[in-house]
C-alpha cells in the first residue's frame, strides 16, 4: 500500500505542479503584455520629448532674434536720446537769439516811436508854414 500510496501523492504533486506551471505561465503572460504596453508607452513618451525639444530650440532661436532687434532699437533709442540732446542744445541757441531779436525789435520800437515823433513835428511845422511856403502854380 505504501507504493500506491506514494503513486496517490506523486499524482497530487504533480496535478498542483501542472497547476503552478499554469499560474507561471499565465503571469509570463501578463508581464509580456505589460511590458508591450509600457514599451509602447514609453515611445509614445520619446516622440512627445522630442516634439517639445524642437519646440523648445525653435523658441531659443526666436528668443535669441528678439534679443538681437531688442539690442538693435536699444542702439536706435541712444541714437534719438542723443540727436534730442542735440536739438535740445539747437532750441536753447535759438531761444537766446529769439531773445536777442526781442531786445532788437524793442530797440527798434523806440526808433519807430522817435521817427514816428519826427514824422508828425515835421508835418505840424510844415502845415504851419506851409502858407509861407507855398509854391505858386
Amino acid at each position: 500500500m505504501e507504493k500506491e500510496h506514494l503513486e496517490i501523492i506523486l499524482e497530487d504533486i504533480r496535478g498542483k505542479f501542472d497547476l503552478v506551471l499554469e499560474g507561471h505561465e499565465g503571469l509570463r503572460k501578463e508581464i509580456r503584455d505589460t511590458r508591450t504596453e509600457l514599451c509602447e508607452k514609453i515611445s509614445l513618451v520619446d516622440f512627445k520629448v522630442d516634439a517639445l525639444g524642437h519646440r523648445v530650440e525653435n523658441l531659443d532661436h526666436r528668443v535669441g532674434r528678439l534679443e538681437i532687434r531688442f539690442d538693435g532699437l536699444e542702439v536706435k533709442v541712444d541714437g534719438l536720446d542723443k540727436k534730442v540732446d542735440g536739438l535740445d542744445k539747437r532750441v536753447d541757441g535759438l531761444e537766446k537769439k529769439v531773445d536777442g531779436l526781442d531786445k532788437k525789435f524793442d530797440g527798434l520800437d523806440k526808433k519807430f516811436d522817435a521817427v514816428a515823433g519826427d514824422l508828425k513835428e515835421h508835418r505840424a511845422d510844415t502845415e504851419a508854414h506851409r502858407a509861407v511856403f507855398r509854391v505858386k502854380e
